[in-house]
């Protein structure tokens, strides 16, 4: 039995092996826990949350590879592969790597609020996962800097330094990993603290966006509370800072204007650096939480695959009632896609 390396194309994982039975287990976020997915060779029955998603490909006598469709963040992970040919048995492993990008979260109340369990949620939220070791180390070799510790998917604490300075664990020092020594920093690790008493920020993980992610202008800036009217008549919702990480980093969205993110956050993606759009690294600009009152900025917007957009090209969005800004209503209630 051969189990292949994952392959994450259009949304396939498989492993050559020969046999009728295929199990694998995904291990989960805390050690000990898995998921597990039964497909029996001829019936092709897949369940638990894997049912309609995977099957066997059954090419030729022999063959049971395994096709997992509709792939999601959460199952990224090892999997172990059994298969039973009559008398025999034989096992494997099989990595599924999702291509995504990892960013830093904490939530409005500030740095260093999130328990591990707390850090789950914060992700999910966000339309992201907890990330591995491995998809932070991956991150620090491509240059993530990020002077805040925060939990990782297996339980531990540690962050990012690409730049080492003393307020960031010092010039090198025996908390770095990863082999990049005082010239390039490393992974400031805490090791493992599953304490549920200890707090932390968190590195989330997300993956490529089934839709699209916008930049709605308005005519004159708006506070928070107008942001999800603005996206909805356009049929959207407020983007997630997942959504717009994975648009920066996967759909190369590049926009030097901040604009309110479903967190209450601002930010703003910069794929190509300027002087004017907030230093000379690509990134994804942050503003912090502004006050939800003030009227500082636009919107960014997520859109679902198939949903329709209300507003076709040339419409911006405005205040219904016979004048948009210049006048007429100014009740929430009365958003409504405008021509301009």
């Amino acid at each position: 039995m051969v189990c292949a390396r994952a392959a994450l194309g259009p949304g396939a994982l498989w492993a050559a092996a020969w046999g009728v039975l295929l199990l694998t287990a995904p291990a989960g976020a805390q050690r000990g826990r898995k998921k597990v997915v039964h497909v029996l060779g001829p019936q092709h029955r897949a369940f638990g949350s894997y049912r309609g998603r995977a099957e066997l490909q059954g090419d030729g006598p022999g063959d049971a590879s395994l096709v997992l469709r509709n792939v999601t963040l959460q199952d990224y992970g090892r999997y172990e592969c059994e298969v039973t040919n009559e008398l025999e048995d034989d096992a494997g492993m099989v990595k599924l790597d999702l291509e995504g990008v990892v960013f830093p979260y904490h939530p409005r109340g500030g740095r260093y609020k999130l328990t591990f369990a707390e850090a789950q949620r914060a992700c999910a939220e966000q339309d992201g996962i907890l990330a591995s070791a491995e998809q932070l180390h991956a991150a620090w070799r491509d240059g993530l800097d990020w002077c805040n510790a925060g939990w990782l998917r297996d339980g531990s604490v540690q962050y990012p330094v690409n730049r080492p300075r003393e307020p960031c664990g010092g010039l090198g020092g025996t908390g770095s990993a990863g082999g990049g020594g005082d010239a390039n920093g490393g992974l400031r690790n805490y090791g493992y603290r599953h304490n549920a008493e200890e707090r932390y920020d968190a590195f989330c993980f997300t993956s490529n966006l089934p839709g699209r992610v916008f930049f709605l202008k308005p005519l004159r800036p708006v506070p928070f509370s107008g942001a999800a009217r603005a996206c909805a008549a356009r049929g959207a919702a407020v983007a997630k800072v997942g959504q717009l990480f994975a648009a920066w980093k996967l759909q190369l969205l590049d926009r030097c204007t901040a604009g309110w993110l479903a967190d209450g956050s601002a930010r703003y993606p910069i794929v190509n650096p300027r002087a004017r759009c907030g230093g000379r690294r690509p990134g994804v600009r942050s503003l912090g939480f502004p006050d939800a009152t003030r009227r500082l900025f636009g919107v960014y917007c997520y859109r679902a695959p198939g949903a329709p957009d209300p507003a076709p090209g040339g419409w911006g969005w405005g205040w219904a009632g016979g004048g948009g800004w210049a006048g007429g209503a100014r009740d929430p209630a009365a958003w409504t896609p405008l021509h301009v």
